[in-house]
């Protein structure tokens, strides 16, 4: 039979076409239109900080030896600090009363950040020197209600819009709802759902749900939102985030209202995801700086459960009943 030198490399060009996307297919599962599949229960839970230590200056991987000794020793803390408080015991003598429980509440996070195979010293990658690049070197206070604790004879306590928005049951504490999704205390967890034409992150902590548009334009300016206007765009096999126009009271670490988060979700393999992000804002940092967390898949049949922030958030009447009694008794006096 001949074959005519046409076919052979129609043929041949099918073959390299389904060679690889064979090879892709068999390496990551895949929604049925081809693109990496996000969807599943997943968790960040890591005791890397942020921040590296400055004593590692630049030393940004530890040794398998020396990440297997750091993870004994939070797994050691946690088991010491963990133990029943004496019911008896006096009260504290410096004031701190906000230690509420012990660590046994606490999701023990004894795990490193590991990524292309190597631990990771802290979450930033970028800057070398592990630090957020602040413009003055010190966090800067330009968030809404930064300012407004800075206004004369204004107290921390004296309205609600004053207090943290994790406190007001608006928002994950410590960023857990994002961007940028960093590990919390406890409930570092998330589902993630995907469609052709959206991405929905559900952040298990304080009930937040991040609905992601896929190639869309965002919304007008005076459209603020918790945890900000985000779009999505596929970059090959990267899901890529651009995150603008938070709502003017949301801050991260005093960043200002011109902050642009860019995020990327990568597959890395059936249990994880390599999740970056990069911050941008001319009027906090002097250069973006980029961090990478891993997203580990949740153990099948482990599932994610109602937080109910504050039970009915009951505790905020307390909190700022607490401060008036206060003022109460120190007019008293």
């Amino acid at each position: 039979m001949k074959i005519h030198s046409r076919s052979l490399f129609s043929l041949a060009l099918v073959s390299l076409s389904l060679g690889p996307a064979a090879a892709q297919d068999s390496e990551i599962r895949r929604t049925h239109d081809g693109r990496p599949d996000l969807q599943g229960y997943w968790t960040n839970s890591s005791q890397t900080p942020l921040i590296r230590p400055e004593e590692l200056g630049e030393k940004g991987f530890l040794t398998e030896a020396e990440a297997a000794d750091v993870e004994q020793g939070w797994r050691d803390r946690y088991k010491t600090s963990s133990q029943a408080a004496d019911p008896e015991r006096a009260p504290p003598t410096d004031g701190n009363a906000d230690l509420g429980y012990n660590s046994f509440w606490w999701d023990p996070r004894s795990d490193a950040v590991k990524l292309d195979g190597q631990y990771r010293t802290s979450i930033i990658v970028d800057p070398a020197n592990g630090q957020i690049p602040y413009i003055k070197g010190d966090p800067p206070q330009n968030g809404l209600r930064a300012q407004w604790r800075a206004r004369s004879g204004v107290g921390p306590y004296d309205a609600h819009e004053v207090r943290p928005l994790g406190e007001r049951c608006l928002l994950t504490f410590g960023s857990g709802s994002g961007p940028p999704m960093l590990p919390i205390l406890y409930n570092s967890n998330y589902q993630i759902v995907q469609t052709e034409d959206y991405v929905m992150i559900l952040v298990e902590m304080v009930h937040d749900a991040r609905i992601i548009p896929i190639d869309t334009d965002h919304h007008p300016i005076n459209f603020e939102k918790w945890m900000g206007d985000s779009i999505g765009y596929w970059d090959g096999d990267i899901l890529v985030v651009k995150t603008l126009n938070f709502h003017s009271q949301q801050s991260f670490r005093g960043s200002s209202d011109q902050l642009v988060i860019t995020e990327r979700f990568s597959l890395q393999d059936e249990g994880k995801i390599k999740y970056a992000f990069t911050l941008e804002d001319p009027l906090s940092y002097q250069q973006p700086w980029t961090g990478e967390i891993a997203m580990n898949r949740k153990p099948p049949g482990e599932l994610m459960y109602e937080y109910a922030c504050h039970e009915g958030n009951y505790a905020f009447h307390g909190i700022m009943a607490g401060a008036r009694r206060q003022e109460l008794d120190q007019a008293q006096i």
